[in-house]
């Protein structure tokens, strides 16, 4: 229940992040060209008959459907919230604080800004198994079946529509907005491996029955027992191998600080751990 309404906050959290990059730096500044937006553009720009607003719904009605079919019922019902929920919050920011232009004069200051900002939100709701639908939903099918990061798979799924728009809109636009979904795939990913980082403790301590007591009753991780040599003493130890979520680390090495402060550890940080306790994404 709590990991629910976790899990429900934090996806809007990630919204109202990616609605703020982009109504204060990408939209006034015309960089948002990517995504289903972009495409719907590119064809309106050719077909001026063509009503944008349907466009868009027709092409985000069949994302819909693959996500439902593809990915499953709960990431399609997830992402049509945040869709709803990004064009409302936007739609609130323009009438509270309404914007005649982005917020700095500077091109390439809009774009760096506005992607990394949104590029964060974006990697929130990623990490929550849903998103904000467009070309999202086809870079998680892209990363559903060949594993690659869901950032280069966002960039691949955006890459040709910025060119399309670059052709259609300008070559100056169009190698900024390539630019933006470039740095925007690198920002999500390492963002989405800062999520999912692990910590790997050595730990040589006296204390070390007692350390290993507190982290498989307090922590409820495993512990594997090595034996070791010191290389001055000759005495034979047990070092203590741990792998560790970042707020259990943190607990842990309050823990030896306090029962322990002659222990010797060595932590390292891991991006993937597979395994009892642990899943890789």
């Amino acid at each position: 229940m709590m990991g629910g309404i976790k899990r429900f906050l934090m996806i809007n959290l990630g919204v109202a992040i990616m609605a703020v990059g982009l109504y204060f730096f990408l939209i006034p500044a015309n960089l948002a060209v990517g995504g289903v937006t972009g495409l719907a553009m590119v064809i309106q720009n050719y077909l001026p008959s063509m009503n944008l607003g349907v466009l868009m719904s027709g092409f985000n009605l069949i994302l819909f459907i693959l996500a439902f079919t593809i990915i499953g019922r709960e990431f399609g019902g997830y992402t049509i919230y945040c869709s709803f929920l990004l064009s409302g919050l936007i739609g609130l920011l323009e009438l509270m604080m309404p914007l005649e232009s982005a917020l700095a004069n500077d091109l390439m200051i809009n774009l760096i800004f506005g992607i990394l900002i949104q590029g964060i939100g974006m990697a929130v709701i990623f990490y929550q198994n849903a998103s904000t639908g467009g070309t999202d939903i086809i870079a998680k099918i892209i990363n559903k079946f060949t594993g690659l990061g869901i950032g280069k798979a966002l960039f691949l799924s955006d890459s040709l529509i910025t060119l399309m728009a670059g052709s259609a809109f300008g070559m100056e636009l169009g190698l900024f907005a390539f630019l933006g979904i470039l740095i925007n795939g690198l920002v999500i990913d390492k963002a989405i491996e800062a999520f999912e980082i692990k910590f790997h403790a050595l730990i040589i301590s006296d204390n070390y029955d007692q350390i290993s007591e507190y982290v498989q009753r307090d922590l409820h991780r495993g512990i594997t027992y090595l034996n070791g040599i010191g290389g001055y003493t000759l005495e034979r130890r047990q070092i203590l191998s741990i792998v560790l979520s970042k707020r259990e680390y943190t607990m842990l090495k309050q823990y030896i600080r306090r029962n322990d402060p002659s222990a010797f550890y060595i932590v390292n940080p891991v991006n993937e751990v597979i395994g009892n306790g642990f899943g890789g994404k």
